[in-house]
């Protein structure tokens, strides 16, 4: 039997006039997309519009929330009082599912996005936050995290099914945290091709090398790449390809 990984990506990030991303020509390659719900990106059309992009390819669909920060991209750290980040989380589902469910189809999974995603990985509060809004929404969602954060804790205890991820066009420390933002892509190994050998080492290993160059433990049931990571497109086409040779077959969790 062929191993199963899911490939990721945050998608639907452009706003108005304004396109940013490759997301048309990364679809073919993922089996998951996590769209961008209206507060750090996105829009209602570009939603609509990457929600039926993700149906046409069988690309399952989650909820890509983050903090009400367009002009930052979501990327700044915010004083956020968990209460008000509940009902912002639950927003941003709600209006994704919506999309969804006019084009015939259903949520699948939750991912925070930039600031959020590195907060909660620290603050308990933040986590707790996010999960009990996707769990009021539906117990059967998914939630995207780095396995022993505190989103992964919190989830776990509370009964979300937590889909542990690892970034591929990200460096990792030696300490195991992800240099999310002022990263360079050689710090992930460049070339799509290397990049696609890292990810197949790490699901075979549990292990990638770090940037300070020793090899950090990492989990995945899931790998990212992001949209708008320059060549993304040749580096979700190379890390698909990459894991066929090595006998994993790309499917949604």
């Amino acid at each position: 039997m062929r191993k199963r990984i899911d490939l990721n990506c945050d998608m639907g990030e452009s706003f108005g006039l304004y396109s940013y991303g490759a997301d048309a020509e990364i679809i073919p390659h993922i089996s998951s997309a996590n769209i961008a719900c209206g507060f750090h990106a996105g829009d209602p059309s570009v939603m609509r519009k990457t929600v039926r992009l993700a149906l046409d390819h069988g690309v399952a669909i989650g909820a890509h929330v983050g903090f009400s920060d367009l002009r930052g991209f979501g990327r700044r750290l915010f004083g956020v009082c968990p209460s008000d980040l509940k009902d912002d989380v639950a927003y941003q589902i709600g209006a994704l599912a919506a999309f969804a469910r006019a084009a015939g189809a259903s949520l699948h999974h939750v991912k925070p996005h930039g600031a959020l995603y590195m907060m909660a990985i620290e603050e308990r509060k933040l986590s707790r936050a996010m999960v009990e809004a996707a769990l009021e929404f539906d117990e059967d969602l998914m939630i995207y995290a780095i396995r022993g954060s505190e989103t992964d804790h919190e989830a776990t205890r509370l009964g979300l099914r937590v889909v542990p991820e690892f970034f591929a066009d990200r460096g990792y420390h030696s300490s195991g945290k992800v240099k999310m933002f002022d990263w360079k892509i050689s710090e992930a190994g460049g070339l799509p091709q290397a990049i696609g050998k890292r990810v197949v080492r790490l699901l075979r290993e549990g292990s990638v090398a770090s940037i300070e160059g020793e090899d950090v433990s990492v989990q995945a049931e899931t790998v990212c790449v992001h949209s708008d990571t320059p060549g993304s497109s040749r580096i979700a086409q190379a890390i698909r390809q990459a894991l066929h040779r090595a006998g994993f077959e790309i499917k949604k969790p």
